[in-house]
């Protein structure tokens, strides 16, 4: 099985924050993160330094590629940063 990761700490979540599937919208001081494995990838936000997960709302997406998964993190961690309840950006957002 292929599997990657990407973790990005300290992204300060831009005004309204990111919507989650279990908390509905965080804000502040995030760490992202992404998991591919074969052709998924899922996204998941915390307090940085908390201990609790929660999945980005849109997530999981369907991935084809490792590169790809790091390309949608990237994308994930501009959208935090913008805010305004950021989901898991197009096109890779199945909703």
């Amino acid at each position: 099985m292929n599997w990657a990761s990407w973790t990005t700490l300290g992204v300060f979540a831009g005004t309204g924050g990111v919507r989650t599937e279990e908390a509905g919208v965080v804000s502040g001081d995030l760490t992202v993160h992404t998991t591919w494995t074969e052709k998924q990838a899922e996204v998941a936000v915390q307090y940085s330094g908390a201990s609790d997960w929660f999945t980005l709302a849109g997530s999981p997406v369907p991935c084809p590629s490792e590169g790809e998964s790091r390309a949608l993190h990237q994308s994930v961690v501009e959208a935090v940063r913008a805010g305004g309840g950021a989901t898991v950006p197009a096109p890779y957002s199945v909703a």
